[in-house]
């Protein structure tokens, strides 16, 4: 069995600004025009992993993101929006709610984690409008706490 380490050298995953490693597989050369305004290419994919208490900080981008499972250990996404906090869990076990994928709507607020903060989650992530960071927003924890109070101790973790 491939361990993080493994994965990270055999797929040439780089350290991520969000947290954990990731490397772009994909730009589609087609462009379109972004909610914006801007050029944008049509879809954007990577690869994302995190390993143990590693965890993708409090961030929105400006397009939906979809995230597909493909192995390790279920992955928590936390999503705020409405003042509510929503958490998805990507995994391979359907009879326990875990979700091969899910969608992330664009301007949410989101972060993840490996489930049980022990091993390593890797998963790909599709971006349409194409990412670009030109729309990331990494959170900042009093903006973000002054918006969701009710939420004050995940976005402490998260930020």
């Amino acid at each position: 069995m491939m361990t993080a380490q493994d994965l990270i050298q055999q797929l040439h995953l780089q350290p991520h600004p969000e947290g954990g490693y990731y490397r772009e597989t994909y730009r589609a050369a087609l462009h379109t025009t972004a909610a914006s305004g801007v050029q944008r290419n049509v879809s954007t994919a990577i690869y994302y992993l995190l390993e143990n208490n590693d965890r993708s900080h409090f961030h929105r981008i400006q397009s939906d993101e979809l995230w597909f499972f493909h192995q390790g250990q279920p992955l928590e996404v936390l999503l705020l929006e409405n003042g509510q906090l929503t958490v998805l869990t990507l995994g391979h076990d359907v009879a326990r709610g875990e979700l091969p994928q899910a969608v992330v709507p664009a301007h949410t607020w989101f972060g993840a984690r490996v489930k049980s903060g022990t091993g390593f989650s890797l998963v790909s992530c599709t971006v349409a409008p194409g990412f670009d960071f030109a729309d990331f927003e990494l959170a900042d924890r009093a903006r973000l706490t002054n918006e969701f109070p009710e939420q004050a101790a995940v976005i402490e973790q998260f930020t």
